[in-house]
């Protein structure tokens, strides 16, 4: 498949005696999906925190498009092409849908805020925040307050935001979380949308999500990659299915 996108290395984290990652090692091909998949507590949140630079490693190597960012901090990583979706802190409750996004672009452009709301009236960041709307589907719920969004809508808006600014690599932190399931079919829908364009890490319960959405698997358990395949090998994965899938899967 040539040079991986990503390449992490040997990736630990401890929190006191607990091992949450555990000498992880993954490799991303450009435009790939790859869903990690495991148990409660098998590290998944934290290996996409260490990823992202939200999380220092203990050890390990993190490379990018063949650049070395393991040292770099979460915003450094956003520069290089890093979008960390689900977990953003960054959206206002009390602006629009189009506003939130339009402060996406106006942030990845490295404009100062100060001017928030003068820059409001810009065209440079109102028809690429339009835009986004449109390729997230919430083009008619621009001009709603974003607390008012339902939570479907919510997480389409957090993607808008990290597609807003323009990444190579998207990480996704459990999208389908608390969505029922029409949403959940427009969330699928949405990130179906997104393959082969963008390289995604997908960190998934929905298994019926990840079948539909991954390139490859990889399996989680106690910190520990234990197999990463296509999804019909990683179903007949024997290992995987007394460790997660369940013997009936």
């Amino acid at each position: 498949m040539g040079e991986a996108l990503l390449e992490v290395r040997n990736l630990a984290k401890s929190f006191g005696a607990l091992r949450a990652t555990d000498g992880v090692d993954l490799e991303v091909h450009e435009g790939e999906t790859l869903a990690i998949i495991g148990p409660n507590g098998a590290g998944k949140t934290t290996l996409i925190s260490q990823l992202a630079g939200n999380l220092r490693s203990d050890a390990g190597r993190v490379r990018f498009a063949g650049e070395d960012v393991t040292a770099l901090s979460a915003p450094r990583r956003a520069r290089k092409g890093f979008a960390r979706s689900f977990q953003i802190t960054s959206v206002f409750p009390e602006f629009s849908t189009l506003e939130n996004v339009a402060l996406a672009v106006q942030a990845h452009a490295g404009h100062s805020l100060r001017f928030w709301r003068p820059a409001m009236s810009d065209p440079a960041l109102i028809e690429p925040a339009r835009q986004v709307l449109k390729e997230v589907g919430l083009e008619t719920r621009a001009g709603v307050i974003a607390a008012n969004l339902s939570h479907g809508e919510h997480r389409q808006l957090e993607v808008a935001m990290a597609l807003a600014t323009q990444p190579r690599l998207l990480l996704l932190d459990e999208p389908m979380a608390g969505m029922g399931i029409e949403e959940s079919e427009r969330m699928i829908a949405l990130l179906a949308s997104l393959k082969g364009r963008l390289t995604i890490i997908l960190v998934e319960h929905d298994m019926d999500a990840v079948f539909r959405l991954a390139d490859r698997i990889s399996v989680l358990v106690y910190g520990r990659i234990i197999a990463t395949d296509s999804p019909d090998k990683i179903k007949l994965n024997a290992e995987v299915r007394k460790a997660y899938l369940g013997e009936e899967a």
